[in-house]
């Protein structure tokens, strides 16, 4: 976030909030302010005043799991403020809760008038996007209703429903209109001589759909108590390196992160789940890829995450036929056997005016899906899992080889998706596919990391079918296709004059010769041959693609490279964990210590918190990391990958 907003993070829910522990709701900006919960705003003005005045930020809110700040009212230097104001704000699944402790520094008694303007615009988060789209809502009705311990704000349009209800104790001596729609609640509080007065706010958000009981606990203190018992059961009986503090500080933060990021979720059976989110604050829902690979770090330390991911996207796997609203009319097309890729909750997903309801848009959550399901029935020995999933792992296999594309093209194919996605692999910003200088690829893609997912999908399938499902022939087809995509994809993608595989193919077969981080998604997946898989694992650690931090995207002194790129010269965590545990896979370790030791340096830097993705710049160019102006702060993928530098490399 900027120095100005502060994220608090609980399962759906977020709040941004400024230095003050106020929400503006004036748009603009990288991010916007508000209590979010389920894609929608359901507070977008939260200020607090003092006798009619916004008083002045003592200590400002620093980073944590609650925001707490100290405010005074403003004056000069020869008159010490009357009170001090100590504001303590947390949020709940579904909730937010503050205490605000007046104090007063004055001899003799006296009177504060406190007030709270609050108001909740229900705006859907796509509509508050910096991206210059424009959504119309008609028939839509927004009402305010005061009560004797607070307000209460309801949203209709159609069928939709949203409400928030604002209460307070002790209760406010008026609820007032403001003229724009806000509501103001006011105290008149009598203090005794350096006596003191607190308030507890509570804030409770009913999202459309939603039918959960929602608690509020009693303060911020009761909130902070829960999200330390929840990061402590994710971090119980994780063992960290020892001789490495800064690691095991690295992997601690990410697992406390990982227990903040936890969203319901169903399985096939109706069951209730909690799987991983992708990030706060755009992407605090399932989103496939990242759930996928999330699970796939913590998989050796926590399976949880995996054994709640593989069921949640099993239920919403495309079925035989594509559901009105989730086929190519509303989106990429739900094609028998794909994995999704974003669900959405929102209003506009709701109706139809974003295409992200359930979403099939990538061309690699499905054979993730399957590389999970392998890796967690190796790992945890769950046949269980295994044979309940069967008929879901056939599936994904079968769109693999039929509408993926590796049966009619030889390799996992997409196309630019009308009003969703341009790409649909990990790098899926609209020129994040492109040659060295810079030209986007045309037609159908055939991006070089998806070839090695389904090339250790079919290998671990196979192993499936073999050793759980007892289907001899189904195996053997499934390691003869691996055995095929592999001697393909090495004759098709391999650059003889550059000694590095392409990063994707256009749809004319032709080489997209830009020189990529995905070529370290081949070295974790296996599909290279021992002797190139070497020579791409050293070329990664040369100055133009390592930047001291991490591998970038693209590797400088490319025209297509820009080190604030989104994927054409930035670094991201995730993608260095997955070259980072390539390296290892092939035998360079030391390139591997190399590369964790960077990204460790990086965490260290920024509080142990791994960001969505960095700045490509050099080290040697700014001597701590850069960040990256839109990242998320807390992402899913990011906060697992210091555990898969630990399965890399251990505690060296």
């Amino acid at each position: 976030m900027t120095d100005r907003h502060h994220l608090l993070v609980h399962g759906t829910t977020f709040a941004a909030v400024g230095d003050g522990g106020d929400i503006t709701g004036v748009r603009g900006g990288r991010f916007p302010d508000g209590l979010f919960v389920r894609d929608a705003r359901h507070l977008s003005r939260w200020q607090l005043t003092v006798d009619g005045a916004v008083p002045e930020t003592l200590a400002p809110v620093a980073d944590g799991d609650t925001a707490r700040c100290v405010l005074v009212p403003r004056g000069g230097r020869t008159e010490p403020p009357a009170y001090t104001l100590f504001r303590e704000q947390a949020v709940a699944d579904g909730a937010f809760v503050e205490s605000v402790r007046v104090t007063s520094n004055r001899p003799v008694p006296t009177t504060v008038r406190l007030a709270v303007t609050a108001d909740a615009d229900f705006t859907d988060q796509f509509e508050l996007r910096s991206d210059h789209r424009t959504y119309f809502k008609t028939g839509v009705v927004r009402s305010r209703q005061a009560m004797d311990d607070g307000v209460e704000f309801r949203y209709r349009r159609g069928e939709w429903r949203s409400c928030t209800t604002v209460t307070a104790e002790p209760a406010p001596d008026g609820v007032e209109e403001t003229g724009t729609g806000a509501r103001r609640l006011v105290w008149a509080l009598g203090l005794e001589p350096h006596g003191t007065a607190e308030l507890t706010l509570r804030v409770i958000a009913r999202p459309h759909g939603d039918r959960r009981a929602v608690r509020v606990p009693r303060s911020p203190s009761a909130v902070s108590a829960q999200l330390l018992a929840a990061e402590g059961a994710f971090v119980e009986d994780v063992a960290f390196p020892t001789g490495w503090p800064e690691l095991a500080a690295a992997c601690a933060r990410g697992l406390a992160d990982l227990a903040a990021l936890q969203v319901p979720a169903a399985g096939p059976d109706g069951e209730e789940l909690r799987v991983p989110a992708a990030g706060a604050p755009w992407f605090l829902t399932l989103l496939g890829r990242d759930a996928l690979l999330t699970s796939l770090f913590t998989l050796p330390y926590r399976p949880q995450p995996a054994a709640s991911t593989l069921p949640a996207l099993a239920a919403t796997q495309a079925g035989a036929r594509a559901v009105a609203g989730e086929a190519a009319g509303h989106g990429a097309v739900a094609q028998p056997g794909k994995i999704v890729h974003e669900v959405r909750h929102g209003e506009l997903a709701h109706f139809g005016q974003v295409p992200f309801g359930r979403y099939y848009g990538s061309v690699d959550a499905t054979p993730l899906f399957l590389v999970l399901l392998g890796a967690y029935v190796e790992r945890t020995g769950d046949t269980d899992m295994a044979r309940r999933l069967q008929p879901h792992a056939r599936a994904a296999v079968g769109w693999m080889l039929d509408h993926g594309g590796l049966t009619s093209r030889g390799y996992l194919v997409y196309r630019a998706d009308e009003g969703g996605l341009a790409n649909q692999n990990w790098k899926d910003s609209p020129g994040a596919i492109c040659s060295a200088d810079g030209t986007r690829a045309s037609g159908p893609v055939m991006a070089a990391g998806a070839q090695g997912y389904a090339y250790d999908a079919l290998r671990r399938t196979a192993w499936l079918a073999r050793t759980v499902w007892s289907d001899e022939v189904y195996a053997a087809l499934l390691e003869q296709a691996a055995a095929d995509l592999r001697d393909r994809f090495q004759r098709d993608f391999w650059m003889a004059e550059q000694s590095f595989p392409a990063l994707a193919l256009d749809g004319e077969g032709r080489q997209v010769d830009a020189l990529a981080s995905d070529a370290g998604h081949l070295l974790w997946s296996g599909l290279l041959d021992k002797e190139y898989g070497e020579v791409v694992g050293r070329r990664l650690l040369e100055p133009d693609f390592f930047s001291g931090w991490g591998v970038r995207t693209l590797a400088a002194g490319q025209p297509a490279y820009h080190p604030l790129s989104y994927h054409r010269g930035s670094v991201w965590p995730h993608d260095n964990a997955l070259i980072t545990l390539g390296l290892a896979r092939y035998g360079l370790h030391d390139e591997a210590r190399t590369v964790a030791h960077g990204l460790v340096d990086a965490a260290t830097a920024t509080g142990h918190r791994l960001p969505e993705v960095l700045a490509g710049y050099g080290r040697g160019t700014h001597a701590e990391p850069v960040p990256y102006p839109h990242a998320c702060v807390r992402e899913s993928r990011s906060a697992a990958a210091p555990l898969a530098l630990l399965t890399a490399v251990g505690g060296a």
